[in-house]
């Protein structure tokens, strides 16, 4: 009974947002608030570029690439396996190895450029927007920061109907985004903080 009732609610949500402003939406109805662990945890791939910071030792410090068979080059200690790892396993695998020259090395790993697992690492905005992007995820993103990013709405937009498309343990969950109440009256309710992998629809209405 209580999941008729819920089912109920959201196709009235949804209609109504077909017609007219949705602006709040109820906190069932929402994507669940997920911390820093949550988002999917980055492993380096081949074209990846990192810098390698190695503190009070800036002659040791590089911006370099993820070659082809995964390992990237520091100075003093030549190769370190940097392909399907965190960017914290780097940074202790280097510092392991800077120990025969270092007393206490203190390593620093930073992405610079996300060149490789596209999908996973990144948002996108489809649909009626000025131009449909796919752009590398930053933290803090927000639903307004990827449409503004896309140039806004188009004049054939449905923004009241955009929806949020979100991969949570394998499944895809849609949540809605009224996007209109956004933009034209700052209600941020369903100005959802994104997640790489994240994809904003925006429906085009139909004359």
């Amino acid at each position: 009974m209580k999941f008729l009732r819920y089912t109920l609610v959201f196709f009235t949500i949804v209609l109504a947002g077909c017609g007219s402003r949705g602006g709040a939406l109820p906190e069932e109805f929402r994507p669940p608030e997920q911390g820093p662990s949550a988002a999917p945890e980055y492993r380096l791939g081949s074209g990846d570029i990192v810098s390698v910071s190695v503190w009070k030792n800036p002659d040791l410090s590089v911006r370099v690439p993820v070659r082809p068979d995964g390992y990237i080059s520091v100075p003093l200690v030549g190769d370190v396996l940097a392909g399907k790892r965190t960017p914290d396993e780097i940074a202790r695998d280097t510092e392991q190895k800077l120990l025969q020259f270092i007393r206490t090395p203190k390593v620093s790993i930073i992405v610079e450029e996300l060149n490789s697992d596209e999908f996973k690492n990144r948002v996108r905005v489809v649909g009626g927007v000025a131009e449909p992007k796919s752009i590398s995820h930053r933290e803090g993103m927000t639903v307004l920061d990827l449409v503004l990013e896309a140039g806004g709405v188009n004049e054939f937009a449905s923004p009241e109907a955009a929806k949020l498309y979100r991969t949570i343990n394998g499944d895809t969950k849609i949540y809605p985004v009224f996007l209109e109440s956004i933009l034209k009256d700052g209600v941020l309710d369903t100005n959802y903080g994104l997640y790489p992998g994240d994809v904003i629809s925006v429906p085009e209405r139909r004359f």
